[in-house]
């Protein structure tokens, strides 16, 4: 089971750098934080416009990301144990004590009307 998990944390490594590497090499489209940050136009770089295979290969990336995320998941996950179904312990009632009668409340005498 460790084999299959690092095998699949070294492809969602991969895919995760290539993905990286695709996302950095296109063009923003709305400037973003490029534009804020660098200062400089798009133009200067030379690159014109993201064509369809790099946008395309960064949406295959992110779904080959999460596919192997959640197989990674399902497959490295240790299923729950779940403990016997136990019968409630039934309590013997203690023996009934024999009380004397109860005690009569103490009596306050009574203050003085003013």
């Amino acid at each position: 089971m460790d084999t299959i998990f690092i095998l699949l944390m070294v492809l969602i490594m991969i895919a995760s750098i290539l993905l990286v590497i695709i996302v950095m090499a296109q063009n923003p489209k709305g400037g973003g934080l490029s534009s804020t940050f660098g200062g400089a136009s798009p133009a200067q770089f030379g690159v014109q416009r993201t064509n369809d295979f790099m946008e395309k290969a960064t949406w295959t990336l992110g779904a080959v990301i999460i596919v192997l995320i959640l197989i990674s998941v399902v497959i490295t996950g240790k299923p729950t144990t779940t403990a016997p179904a136990q019968q409630p312990v039934k309590k013997e009632a203690p023996a009934p004590t024999k009380q004397s009668a109860p005690a009569a409340p103490a009596q306050v005498p009574a203050a003085p009307a003013k």
